[in-house]
């Protein structure tokens, strides 16, 4: 029987693959061939931080699969036929992409295979962007019509553990993973599908049953931190989904429907692909916006002088990574205290994160934005005072990423300026008056609305 090709992209895993045990089937009795394209396309523009987590994943899938993955650079219609014809394979097996990019890439691969065919199986998504809509066909726009249907229209079973008797194929060269950025101070945490796992069973053990509660903290460790490995298809939000029918507790239901937001942006770009970089809401392209400028830089460095905005800011430098609730904050503060447009964050959080998710990131940068699906209105400023001292009480979370700040003690880290002693150690002055600027952000959106 021809042997396989598994072409691997956003499901970096063995476990619940639902397009691996198609390859094996089809092979029947034959070898599948694991296989990822470093694509110029997605490797040039992703930040050193995705770079490193993505090369990281690969070398843990290649021992995985007993060194087996065959990592080739290039174009994917110019790499897949070339490796088909190398192997002799029958045909090539992938969980079909939802994304703009990957629909197209998708399709141009496709073409380019001539009579070996294509097989998409599975999603990244526990229900495929476009299955869920409304009772006359058209999309969601609001999530909790959306969370309600998602849930009525279930998901498939976790496909279990990788196929009886598979056999890798071994007889295609494989290119040298690239050498790994310098992160400099950035630390990631373990990588790969046993670490996803590892993640996961700890936060059901210990996290899940606070989750309710404790999500909003970022002084606290009360999130599952798997939006990375989700990502990179490290582990499935089906096999998430299954373990949490286990549970009935609020912290369960409340971290499910957390999934349902991913898969709810995921949807919005599959209907509107312009999305990814343009308004929902277009009239809210026509507000006067500031170009970035020196206060932009601050906002990038962590020294705008707002300290709950500065953790935020440093902690995305630091881990690749940041709390939800101060994304909201951080983003807000950009988009409203400086009023620089939604994009220019949107695009330095893509360089920054672990986790740079097109859907999620760009989708969430416009509900802070007003601009787009099921959005924040745009008169809801958050402010990052009051913002830090309802969720940072102890001010541990501030301490935590801005040192100069540590020698205060309890809530005061978050009003330096209100301490004798609150610039003693070179924090900087805050960069605007956050009162003028929440009315110059509603004067602004006033002319667009009148």
């Amino acid at each position: 029987m021809p042997d396989t090709v598994l072409w691997l992209r956003r499901d970096l895993r063995l476990h619940d693959h639902p397009a691996l045990h198609a390859a094996a089937g089809a092979a029947d009795g034959g070898r599948v061939l694991p296989l990822f394209v470093l694509d110029d396309r997605l490797w040039g523009p992703s930040g050193d931080t995705r770079r490193v987590w993505l090369t990281r994943s690969l070398r843990a899938l290649h021992a995985a699969t007993d060194g087996a993955l065959v990592v080739r650079r290039g174009d994917p219609a110019a790499v897949l036929p070339e490796v088909v014809r190398e192997l002799g394979a029958g045909s090539v097996h992938v969980t079909a992409d939802a994304g703009p990019y990957g629909r197209q890439r998708d399709e141009a691969v496709d073409t380019a295979l001539g009579e070996v065919p294509l097989a998409r199986t599975g999603t990244p998504y526990a229900v495929g962007p476009g299955t869920v809509t409304k009772g006359d066909g058209t999309p969601f726009k609001v999530f909790t019509p959306f969370y309600r249907t998602w849930k009525d229209h279930g998901w498939p079973a976790p496909a279990g553990p990788p196929p009886k008797g598979l056999r890798w194929a071994t007889s295609v060269d494989s290119q040298p993973l690239p050498d790994e950025p310098d992160l400099g101070g950035l630390e990631l945490p373990p990588v790969g599908e046993d670490s996803a796992l590892d993640r996961w069973h700890t936060f059901l053990d210990g996290g899940l049953d606070h989750y309710d509660g404790e999500r909003d903290r970022p002084d606290l460790d009360g999130t599952s931190q798997l939006s990375a490995h989700l990502k990179y298809g490290e582990v499935h939000p089906r096999t998430l989904l299954h373990d949490l029918g286990a549970h009935r507790s609020r912290g369960a239901e409340r971290y499910r429907s957390e999934l349902a937001w991913r898969e709810f942006y995921a949807d919005v770009l599959w209907h509107q692909p312009r999305t990814a970089r343009e308004y929902l809401k277009r009239e809210m392209a026509a507000m006067r916006y500031s170009e970035p400028g020196p206060d932009f830089d601050a906002w990038c460095e962590g020294r705008t002088g707002f300290p709950f905005v500065d953790a935020g800011m440093r902690q995305l430098r630091g881990v690749g990574w940041v709390h939800n609730r101060v994304r909201m904050v951080v983003a807000s503060f950009l988009v409203k205290d400086l009023h620089v447009e939604w994009q220019h964050g949107a695009r330095y959080f893509m360089r920054w994160l672990r986790d740079g998710d097109l859907a999620s990131n760009n989708h969430g940068w416009q509900w802070v934005a007003g601009s787009g699906t099921d959005a924040s209105p745009y008169f809801r400023v958050f402010n990052p005072v009051t913002q830090g001292l309802k969720f940072d009480p102890d001010g541990a979370y501030v301490r935590r990423w801005v040192p100069e700040l540590r020698h205060l003690e309890g809530k005061a880290a978050h009003t330096p300026w209100d301490a004798a002693d609150g610039y003693a150690h070179d924090y900087p002055q805050r960069v605007v008056d956050h009162a003028e600027q929440r009315q110059e952000a509603l004067d602004r959106y006033a002319e667009v609305r009148s």
